[in-house]
């Protein structure tokens, strides 16, 4: 009587477990570099809120020669849904006074890294030109224009 060797159905408690070691690596570096995708996005939007207010900011500065301030001498979009607030401060009301646009991220629903964080975005003559600024945990989510 012949013997017939049975056939290996399935995977074996190796390979399974090979595979999931495989997963749980490839896990461990993605969903780091997912979150800092996120966040990087998440940080945008103050981004663009306050470039879309600095041509509005400029434009008030070169026609009354004073900075305004926001809500009594420009209606803007300050607030979205990662950002709480966007303010405007003046050292001085005429040049050679700068002036700083904040941007607050919200304290809730954002990436934990930016949770109640700041953006600057500063101007030292008229609004000719901008330099952007953040607090040394959301620098790395910065977007290249601004670091």
């Amino acid at each position: 009587m012949i013997k017939h060797a049975k056939k290996q159905r399935g995977f074996t408690l190796i390979e399974l477990m090979i595979v999931i070691a495989i997963i749980g690596i490839l896990a461990a570096v993605a969903i780091p570099a997912y979150q800092d995708y996120i966040a990087r996005s998440q940080v945008s939007e103050p981004i663009s809120l306050m470039g879309g207010m600095k041509s509005t900011v400029a434009e008030w500065f070169a026609n009354e020669g004073s900075w305004p301030t926001l809500g009594t001498n420009i209606n803007v979009t300050s607030a979205g849904k990662y950002t709480s607030g966007i303010t405007i401060s003046a050292s001085s009301t005429t040049a050679p006074g700068s002036i700083t646009l904040t941007a607050t991220m919200r304290p809730t629903g954002v990436n934990v890294n930016l949770a109640s964080q700041q953006i600057n975005l500063l101007s030292t003559d008229g609004g000719g030109s901008w330099t952007c600024s953040a607090a040394t945990t959301l620098a790395k989510y910065l977007p290249n224009s601004c670091r």
